[in-house]
């Protein structure tokens, strides 16, 4: 039987509340959501922008937890049941993340922090899967990567884990700081600095001083695992000096990097990789196909090797990866006279990130007189020069020859404005607007790719295309 993840007495003290009811259950987990709480877990009452888990003390304690975390001003509000285990504390987040501190003061693992405009998500995906061969690791669940999704990793961290994984991620500028500073990771990733978030900040060197605040919270002898290839690694080389870091270790494309490509093959489906890392080279399949995986999978084996965790078995353990949801997963849909692809990029969209998936639709195989149909969503928070950030995209299309383009949204006309006639789809002001007018022309053989920021409702369009066609996962999606 395995460890609870706390026991009841040590989870109090760090949650420092008052107890009201019996001593609880040891703790099997951490949870905000009622409606996923499983027997045994803590549930902590975080009022967010729009619903107030203060609502859900009843339903969660019903559903088994264990205990729940209430404010104290709450707390005459509440009927949670006979028998229930209240925490009354000022601040239900403040409290989670007193936990999260608790937990990363009794851990011993290996702790990576990974930020970056684009590839955050993916890049610690592709860590988790290398570092598994190796030990125990601990990683988070989706984008966790905000003030809360970081301190409740953190408090899901079991004790025993050998490495751990956090993704954090910023809006504005001082949000990495005070994340970074409960994580305290021995090694930082910054995949690469691009312009997104442009609403908040006034250039891209502003987005770049914002990823170098997570240089603050590196351990002492620590390491930063930079992008050799971006514009601004000498800024964050140098930023990363004057915060104490004396280990910098650069990857990309150039030659010069101490973790280098010197080869890679793409496909539709997966990218075979030649690499030099630290002057030993490494051939690899990756499981995902993409320009964009080959240079966060350079990243992942440099911190492989700083880790010190086994770089042969993490190289062999990347062919295994898959796509998750949103983020080019690939999904079958069964037509009347045979089948299409579509390629899930609905989870979200910057101007690097739109290019990248666009690139992907171009490597994608098609059958017969199959088609490549690009259905682009706007991107968002951008800023003043939103407009030419989407009417950019025309050669990126153009190059990739792509078949059919389909724009929803008003920053979108502004690319659509600008395509030749040839390759015009359709144009509507929502996305939803769309799903009627795709699902009267695609055809066998298409492969289609869905993409938009989170806002744009993407994410919905693709979800009701598969439930007109049936879904099941492509062959590369469902091995293993």
């Amino acid at each position: 039987m395995n460890a609870p993840l706390w026991d009841f007495d040590a989870f109090a003290e760090a949650v420092d509340g008052q107890l009201h009811g019996e001593s609880g259950r040891p703790i099997t987990g951490i949870s905000i959501d009622s409606r996923t709480i499983a027997p045994g877990e803590a549930f902590f009452a975080i009022k967010g922008d729009r619903f107030d888990g203060h609502d859900f003390v009843a339903a969660a304690i019903a559903n088994g937890a264990s205990v729940a975390v209430v404010a104290e001003d709450r707390l005459a509000d509440l009927e949670p049941g006979a028998g229930a285990t209240l925490i009354a504390v000022v601040d239900p987040l403040a409290a989670l993340e007193r936990l999260g501190r608790a937990a990363r003061a009794r851990s011993h693992a290996k702790i990576v922090a990974v930020t970056g405009s684009v590839g955050k998500t993916g890049t610690k995906e592709m860590l988790r899967a290398a570092l598994e061969p190796s030990g125990n690791v601990h990683a988070s669940v989706a984008s966790f990567n905000n003030h809360w999704g970081v301190p409740l990793t953190l408090a899901r961290m079991a004790v025993d884990a050998d490495y751990a994984v956090f993704e954090i991620g910023m809006n504005h500028p001082g949000e990495i700081t005070p994340l970074v500073a409960m994580v305290r990771p021995q090694v930082v990733i910054i995949t690469t600095v691009e312009p997104v978030h442009l609403a908040q900040f006034e250039s891209v060197e502003e987005i770049a001083e914002a990823k170098a605040e997570i240089f603050s919270g590196v351990e002492a002898g620590g390491a930063a695992v930079l992008n050799r290839d971006n514009p601004h690694f000498l800024f964050l080389h140098r930023r990363a000096v004057e915060n104490g870091i004396e280990r910098i270790v650069d990857f990309g494309e150039d030659r010069q990097a101490a973790v280098h490509l010197d080869q890679v093959a793409l496909n539709g489906l997966c990218s075979c990789v030649s690499a030099t890392i630290f002057d030993v080279p490494v051939t690899y399949k990756i499981g995902m196909p993409g320009r964009h995986q080959v240079q966060n999978s350079l990243a992942v084996l440099a911190t492989v090797y700083v880790v010190g965790a086994d770089l042969a078995r993490a190289a062999v353990a990347l062919a295994s990866l898959r796509a998750p949801k949103g983020r080019g997963r690939r999904h079958m849909l069964g037509l009347r006279d045979g089948e299409a692809v579509l390629i899930d990029e609905s989870y979200n969209a910057n101007p690097t990130s739109m290019r990248a998936a666009i690139s992907l639709l171009a490597a994608a195989p098609v059958t017969g007189r199959g088609r490549r149909i690009a259905v682009l969503g706007d991107m968002l928070e951008l800023g003043p020069k939103a407009l030419t950030f989407h009417a950019g995209l025309r050669n990126a299309i153009l190059e990739g020859g792509i078949d059919q383009v389909y724009c929803a949204g008003p920053l979108m006309h502004a690319l659509w404005k600008t395509l030749p006639h040839r390759i015009r789809g359709a144009y509507a002001e929502t996305a939803a607007h769309l799903e009627p007018i795709l699902g009267g022309v695609i055809a066998p053989g298409d492969v289609v790719m869905i993409k938009g920021s989170l806002g744009s409702r993407m994410g919905p369009l693709v979800s009701a295309l598969l439930q007109r066609f049936g879904s099941e996962l492509t062959g590369a999606e469902s091995e293993g």
